[in-house]
């Protein structure tokens, strides 16, 4: 039996923390990042990781900074085989990634070494990959750069979101681990060093990239508004009204007259809300405007009229 210290917080960590609860190890502790104001009330709420913990009698840490000299010799005295994180939002420095004799193993949303960094699914999405993945890895001090222990690969489907590509690789990210803890059971496992030459990076999602560029193609802007949904969303900006764009589909549209980037070439009852791109057109499926639900583009026009060669902008 491992003696195991959890590092996670968001709802993505779940099924990893679950996989090691359920495979008869010893959680001996749970460290995720501290309570945050969340919604309008701006109330302190518990990240994900901590409630499931709590509900099952873990015992769980909530540091500021990880670094803090005092909770590493906390860390230090509980003596972990191994500890696991999964989306915790810290880096570890090389004084806790000393600390465990198997090592520290990460739980990570991409099939490394692509999509290093902070926005695997979302930026595998916007790329338009047809598959991704999960690695579990050994962590160093590098980002995302240590050795490969195990990976899974799932394929992306054609109108998947963000949101749902999450879910799945969340679950697969338990399985791996499951796997990953079983071959941890007969010694430290040889990883696989990266070949770091191939690596991409990808940053912080900001909701600055939400907006939407009707220069670009419409794939690459229908890859945008998957990647980017439901948060932070893509927006564009009609007769000064900042609409958010929840679903948008590459639209066959035949009529030979030229158009402008983000021109309305038609809204109607019968081929909704469609735009033209810089190369192709989208018809913008589903859409909100700013106060209001979601609804389908047809529903909204029929309350919203926007008339035909109005252009969209990305800004107001």
């Amino acid at each position: 039996m491992l003696r195991v210290v959890f590092m996670g917080t968001p709802e993505f960590a779940l099924p990893s923390l679950e996989a090691i609860f359920n495979s008869g190890h010893r959680i001996i502790g749970v460290v995720t990042q501290p309570d945050r104001p969340r919604g309008r009330g701006r109330k302190l709420a518990p990240p994900p990781v901590k409630v499931w913990a709590v509900e099952r009698g873990l015992t769980v840490h909530q540091p500021e900074r990880v670094r803090n000299p005092e909770f590493i010799a906390m860390l230090r005295e509980m003596e972990p085989d191994i500890i696991v994180t999964a989306a915790f939002g810290q880096i570890l420095p090389k004084e806790i990634l000393d600390i465990p004799p198997l090592g520290c193993i990460n739980v990570h949303a991409s099939l490394l070494p692509k999509y290093r960094g902070a926005s695997p699914i979302q930026q595998a999405l916007m790329d338009g990959e047809t598959s991704t993945g999960i690695t579990i890895m050994y962590m160093d001090e590098g980002m995302d750069t240590g050795d490969i222990i195990l990976q899974k690969r799932i394929d992306i489907y054609p109108e998947e979101r963000a949101d749902q590509l999450h879910d799945r690789l969340a679950v697969l990210g338990g399985q791996a681990l499951e796997e990953a803890l079983r071959l941890f059971e007969k010694g430290r496992p040889v990883g696989q060093p990266q070949d770091h030459e191939k690596a991409t990076y990808c940053k912080k999602i900001d909701k600055s990239m939400g907006s939407i560029n009707w220069a670009e193609s419409s794939l690459r802007i229908k890859n945008l508004v998957r990647g980017l949904t439901p948060w932070p969303g893509t927006f564009t900006f009609c007769q000064g009204q900042r609409i958010k764009v929840w679903k948008i589909k590459e639209w066959e549209y035949s009529k030979s007259k030229d158009h402008i980037p983000g021109q309305v070439v038609a809204a109607d009852e019968h081929q909704g809300l469609v735009v033209a791109c810089g190369d192709g057109y989208v018809r913008l499926a589903e859409i909100q405007a700013e106060g209001k639900r979601v609804m389908q583009d047809v529903e909204f026009i029929r309350g919203n009229p926007i008339p035909v060669g109005t252009v969209f902008d990305n800004e107001p």
